[in-house]
């Protein structure tokens, strides 16, 4: 029996994590078993428990309760977690999802004590070093055993950094088996009033954007402008940082369009997709979401890890510019993405559970790892 730990600290990891855990138990429950470490970097319960509950994931095995903080703390609080946990418990490998900090934290302590590293969404690339999520990423990648590339794209960045080729699997994106299976039943379960007639459905979260008042200010101005031009409601889901923002800037939202709700479950954001005309979001979960539910989007960011949705002309990067986001609102108005098959199969949790599977195969059988006492726990 191989012994996974999934580590995950962020709304974005709790979806993915939920494709991996359900084929963990409906196809290798026999060959794998999984307990869940959840960091606490998203506390909230909109943020955080209620997608455990949504989404039939076991709960948390281990909780660290970390919360925010700077990314250094925050990052050395979950290393520090991480590694007691590993330390005192045997696993065969740890499963990180992403480039959140949570995600590098996961990373750097597995190998440090020795335990291999299963990195999902691996090779994604901005370009954008000022990002801490491009930073996280990179680190995450170059600390795993097994780099789990959802496109092409992916598996041709990872190339070019000279990572072996037997180390890299392309195997499609985990976010496609979880729409596939939610999408037909996410408006039965859904509590979500949406506005009458078309709307525009928008999220902003990235801090280059929450923390700028002037980033902020222009990308609300876009967005009014968008929504007059077109005749059409916004519907945003608010982040606790950008109303913490707001609220700083002392910026009043204008409610004859913009209409605000709280963090949304899963389930609701699918239906709020699903019903839609335009997304518009600085999130690169949701790009991904809205091509899977065919909605195309603008992007409020000068660059993208999703560079096969711009390609497929279901995305436009408008960045916080006001009439970029208003020509990139009127160009896609009226267009529905075709999914393409850059994205696999909606297989790709069976394809990477039996490649974990085939990695252990290959190295002997799991349960002769070393045992606990035998992890590298002393200093370099």
């Amino acid at each position: 029996m191989i012994h996974l730990l999934t580590i995950v600290g962020a709304r974005p990891q709790f979806i993915k994590a939920a494709a991996i855990s359900h084929a963990i138990r409906e196809e290798f429950a026999d060959s794998i078993s999984e307990d869940i470490l959840h960091t606490g970097q998203h506390y909230d319960r909109n943020m955080s428990d209620g997608f455990f509950d949504e989404l039939d994931i076991p709960h948390p095995r281990y909780n660290l309760g970390v919360g925010s903080g700077t990314h250094g703390a925050q990052t050395a609080a979950m290393l520090r977690g991480i590694e007691e946990v590993l330390l005192s418990a045997h696993y065969d490998g740890v499963v990180v999802y992403g480039d959140t900090n949570s995600t590098l934290a996961g990373a750097l302590a597995a190998a440090k004590v020795g335990v291999p590293v299963f990195h999902i969404e691996a090779g994604l690339r901005s370009f954008n070093r000022a990002m801490p999520e491009e930073v996280n990423r990179v680190l995450t990648d170059h600390l795993s055993t097994l780099l789990f590339a959802p496109t092409a794209t992916a598996v041709e960045n990872l190339r070019r950094e000279g990572f072996d080729e037997g180390m890299v699997i392309r195997c499609g994106d985990v976010m496609l088996d979880n729409v596939s299976h939610y999408l037909p039943c996410c408006e039965r379960y859904s509590s979500l009033t949406l506005p009458e007639g078309p709307f525009i459905f928008a999220t902003l979260h990235r801090d280059f954007n929450t923390d700028s008042r002037e980033r902020l200010e222009n990308i609300l101005s876009g967005l009014y402008a968008a929504a007059r031009r077109l005749g059409a409601a916004v519907l945003m889901p608010l982040h606790p940082r950008t109303r913490q923002r707001l609220g700083n800037f002392h910026i009043t939202l204008d409610d004859t369009v913009l209409h605000t709700v709280g963090p949304l479950s899963y389930l609701s954001t699918l239906h709020a997709l699903s019903r839609c005309q335009l997304v518009m979001t600085d999130s690169g979960g949701l790009q991904k979401e809205a091509f899977f539910c065919g909605r195309p989007v603008v992007v409020l960011r000068p660059e993208t890890e999703w560079v096969e949705i711009v390609e497929a002309g279901a995305a436009i990067l408008a960045d916080a510019a006001p009439d970029r986001i208003v020509a990139a609102a009127e160009r896609l108005w009226n267009t529905t993405p075709v999914l393409c098959g850059d994205f696999g199969d909606g297989a790709a949790a069976s394809t990477i559970l039996k490649h974990i599977i085939l990695h252990f195969g290959h190295r002997g059988d799991a349960s002769k790892r070393p045992a606990d006492g035998q992890r590298m726990a002393s200093g370099a």
